[in-house]
């Protein structure tokens, strides 16, 4: 993949490129439209690097290994095609293409209560889908003269406004499913508590992404009026969101359910930077969506190992790990302070940038601005708060080492390497951010002046 786009794709060109444009259902019209561009480059990319460690970190899986390999890879499939995917259609049938794998991975290799976590997932992800068949259907009948489900042409048409509301609270509450936007948040801890951990890196890393991604392709780019109208409102439940996340998750007693806590945490700032509706404010949403793809990522792997060890889940049983595993120790410590923002990691210019993306836009008033960015600023400081103790709780102290069954032994060489890569993009992308917004930011500006500049 990277050999792909650094010969073939044009960073400084903002139209699709690497298309393929063929006849699917000559019946029905139906067309298999692909292409990527600036937007759709670094989640796909993303995709292709978190995958590859996943299906590294599942190692471990010696029970029907070859059933969870070709699961995760059909779980590959659909999330590189929803990203490059330009019709509508296409994108349905790749979202829910997306369910069938993430279900039985719950479901065949989970915890405990994995079969109550799979039924949840897919009661919410597939009764959202719904809302998103109806909304790309209704955009496809009354989008233009003729049916169509080409965004190139549904981009450029204009609809009865409250048709457009209609639609585009449609198409919000499937995508609020997937991103997850509080309140229809429940499902995520629940997936994450009982997944296997190289499971959890494709849904914390990519799966909570496809959310964002579609609010910016389809409800930003065709429905821009009534993104207009709900944005206010929506950074509103962005900044709610972050604070809430930010309380329940020192709660948390189970150590993947505080790391998902995080990532919903998280998420409003990627919500809050989508509806800022300013360059910066977009930017800085897409370098979120990267940079937490690759934490959020990380912190399950390492969760996933030190369960491996120890066999506990729960906080209260933990202590003193950091003596016999100073190695998981070290990696759990940094790729910790790159999720609450420390400078020098990529997290920090990601919040940054969404900071400066509110504060700069002259859309809203002063005192909303205000008040935004205070409880963005809260929820930066709530952050460290949950994950600092997460730490303490788990290496600090002497339970473990005193337990009778405290014989654990260190990372090992994969499990190392599969920390240090993950790691070697978040340093890069704090050191340099713009090696991710290059890639973004031609055609960001294209989606701002040509449908909210006018």
């Amino acid at each position: 993949m990277t050999y792909a786009f650094s010969y073939y794709f044009q960073l400084d060109d903002p139209l699709i490129q690497l298309t393929e444009d063929y006849k699917w259902i000559n019946f029905f019209d139906f067309y298999w439209r692909l292409g990527i561009d600036g937007l759709s480059l670094g989640p796909v990319l993303l995709t292709g690097f978190i995958t590859t460690l996943a299906t590294l970190a599942s190692w471990p899986v010696t029970r029907d290994s070859r059933l969870f390999s070709f699961l995760m890879l059909a779980m590959y499939s659909g999330q590189i095609g929803l990203f490059s995917s330009q019709d509508l259609l296409l994108f349905f049938i790749m979202w829910e293409l997306e369910l069938i794998p993430v279900y039985l991975l719950l479901a065949m290799w989970g915890g405990k209560k994995r079969l109550y976590s799979a039924t949840k997932f897919i009661l919410y992800t597939a009764g959202s889908s719904v809302f998103l068949l109806l909304g790309a259907l209704g955009i496809a009948l009354y989008g233009s003269n003729e049916p169509t489900f080409h965004f190139a042409i549904l981009a450029n048409q204009s609809y009865p406004i409250t048709l457009e509301i209609l639609l585009y609270i449609g198409f919000l509450i499937a995508f609020a499913v997937k991103s997850p936007i509080m309140p229809l948040h429940t499902w995520l801890p629940d997936t994450h508590g009982e997944a296997h951990y190289s499971t959890c890196m494709l849904l914390a890393g990519i799966l909570l992404k496809m959310g964002a991604y579609g609010l910016i392709r389809i409800n930003m780019e065709l429905l821009s009026h009534a993104h207009s109208l709900f944005s206010p409102w929506l950074i509103i439940v962005g900044a709610m969101q972050i604070i809430y996340a930010a309380l329940t998750s020192p709660g948390q007693r189970n150590l993947k359910k505080r790391i998902a806590y995080s990532s919903v945490s998280h998420m409003g700032f990627i919500i809050i930077g989508i509806c800022s509706i300013s360059d910066m404010g977009l930017n800085g949403a897409i370098l979120q969506i990267i940079s937490h793809g690759f934490i959020g990522a990380a912190l399950f792997f390492l969760a996933g190992t030190s369960f491996d060890r120890i066999r506990l889940a729960y906080f209260d049983e933990m202590g003193g790990m950091a003596t016999p595993m100073p190695k998981i120790f070290m990696m759990f410590s940094i790729l910790s302070l790159a999720s609450l923002a420390l400078p020098g990691m990529g997290g920090f210019f990601a919040e940054l940038i969404v900071f400066f993306g509110i504060i700069i836009d002259q859309k809203f008033l002063l005192i909303p601005k205000i008040l935004i960015t205070f409880v963005m600023a809260v929820g930066m400081i709530l952050t460290p708060i949950y994950l600092l103790s997460m730490l303490r709780q788990m290496f600090y102290g002497y339970k473990l080492f005193n337990a009778s069954n405290s014989y654990c032994f260190d990372s090992g060489p994969r499990e190392l390497f599969i920390s240090i890569v993950i790691l070697l993009p978040v340093i890069a992308i704090g050191i340099y951010p713009d090696f991710v917004l290059s890639l973004s930011v031609d055609k960001v500006e294209a989606i701002l002046s040509n449908y909210f500049y006018r």
